[in-house]
């Protein structure tokens, strides 16, 4: 694949399994209407969602993870042929939706007075932005670059330096981070991913492998 042609697709998020399983609170009232056996089942999954939702609150509360963030939705599948990081205007960017998606997030964070100890970003401007219109500007890093295709942002070395600083973060209760990324960063770090706009919570214990303890998603 060449070089300035980077997946990152949302086409591939329908593909995953994890992904695919997921619904909205709207899809579950919907299927809910009808019938009364499709109604238990979409009350249970609402349920499950709620519950999902303030597990992942609980432990941003409590501290000492942190959350990894996809970026909000950009449409595409790759980024134009001889994109550059630094020039938004070669690159494949949040659409309309995308940074509202990214204004909500940031929204249900202050509505709980949520507020991380530390933003960081990859240096793409899909990721800066929905980090800016989220929780104000991140400190932009490398290794949180995406992982496919471009080799400054590609290697072992960087996914060392993602496990030591989720180590030091997993050690400091009572604070979290956010960071913003890519799908492919997501997978290689975690062996999971998620939609845009959407997050993994985030463990690391000693050397063990990074554990994920929850997802997080906007409301439906």
């Amino acid at each position: 694949m060449p070089s300035s042609l980077r997946p990152d697709t949302d086409a591939a998020e329908r593909m995953a399994g994890a992904d695919g399983a997921r619904l909205t609170r709207r899809t579950l009232l919907g299927r809910g209407a009808a019938g009364a056996v499709g109604g238990a089942l979409g009350v249970a999954a609402l349920q499950s969602w709620a519950a999902q939702e303030a597990g992942a609150e609980a432990l941003l509360r409590q501290g000492g993870v942190v959350a990894l963030f996809r970026h909000a939705l950009a449409p595409g599948t790759f980024d134009p042929p001889g994109f550059r990081l630094g020039d938004c205007g070669t690159q494949r960017n949040l659409n309309d939706e995308g940074r509202a998606q990214a204004r909500r997030i940031g929204e249900w964070f202050q509505a709980r007075q949520l507020q991380p100890a530390k933003v960081l970003s990859s240096p793409w401007c899909r990721c800066i932005d929905t980090a800016t219109l989220a929780f104000g500007a991140p400190q932009v890093w490398a290794p949180l670059g995406s992982p496919r295709g471009y080799p400054e942002t590609t290697g072992a070395a960087h996914l060392r330096a993602l496990r030591d600083a989720l180590a030091v973060a997993s050690a400091r209760s009572g604070q979290f981070e956010v960071w913003v990324s890519h799908m492919f960063v997501q997978a290689d770090l975690t062996q999971d991913s998620t939609r845009s706009g959407e997050a993994l919570i985030l463990s690391q214990q000693g050397g063990a492998a990074p554990q994920v303890l929850a997802r997080w998603a906007l409301p439906g």
